[in-house]
């Protein structure tokens, strides 16, 4: 990967943490844009834009004059059968997943267009808007929203700058925390998987990290699944 910057929208926690370690580790300069800066304090390269993007403006004047990539991982998983949602629970998550990404796009976009070669947005959706499941109908919803932002910028965008979305399945990380709360939930939840797990941060962020890469050049308007085969596979016995 060429030595050029990146954007991390909340790249200090779980899978947005694990990407700017690994974008650190190949010596490419990071700006992590979060609410803290401790976990990524001592990373080489890193710097830290202080915001919360569902209330902050992003100060474009912050940002590197050249973005080679983009990833903007805040997200929620808010899980409640549809009769309890109420209508503020859709626009929070509407919020977070889609009008965030959105900000932080058009903040990065004159960056991204200064880039010597194609750049890379990576977005974030979920297995369950290609696969039903039952109290997933707001941030499906939301996730759905960002899927079609995907194709569509992917388009606009193109040959210019690139656009994917990753769709994992339940991953461990402090945002799915109480899913996986004690052994019980954490086995049950690894044997609906067809390979017998639930994801690990570095199982998604290998991903991302590769659709920011010149070796992804020819991937562009796809969401690509990285659910443990979820989202295809039924197995029987």
């Amino acid at each position: 990967m060429e030595s050029a910057s990146f954007v991390v929208v909340g790249g200090s926690a779980g899978i947005g943490l694990e990407i700017t370690r690994r974008l650190a580790a190949k010596g490419c300069p990071v700006v992590v844009i979060s609410r803290s800066a401790v976990s990524v304090a001592d990373l080489p390269g890193v710097t830290h834009l202080e915001a919360d993007v569902t209330q902050d403006e992003i100060d474009i004047g912050s940002l590197p004059e050249r973005v080679k990539g983009l990833v903007y991982c805040p997200g929620s998983i808010r899980l409640r059968p549809f009769h309890r949602l109420k209508e503020a629970d859709f626009l929070a998550d509407l919020q977070i997943n889609l009008l965030g990404a959105v900000k932080a796009i058009q903040a990065c976009l004159p960056g991204l267009k200064k880039a010597d070669n194609p750049s890379s947005i990576v977005l974030f959706s979920t297995v369950a808007v290609g696969t039903g499941m039952p109290f997933h109908a707001s941030i499906a919803s939301a996730k759905g929203a960002i899927e079609g932002l995907t194709r569509a910028l992917a388009a606009e965008f193109a040959p210019k700058i690139r656009v994917n979305a990753i769709a994992p399945s339940l991953t461990d990380t402090p945002l799915a925390r109480t899913l996986l709360s004690d052994e019980g939930k954490r086995a049950a939840a690894a044997d609906r998987h067809p390979l017998k797990r639930v994801g690990k941060a570095g199982d998604i962020a290998a991903a991302a990290t590769y659709l920011l890469e010149d070796a992804s050049s020819w991937i562009t308007g796809q969401v690509l699944a990285v659910d443990g085969g979820m989202g295809a596979l039924r197995t029987f016995k």
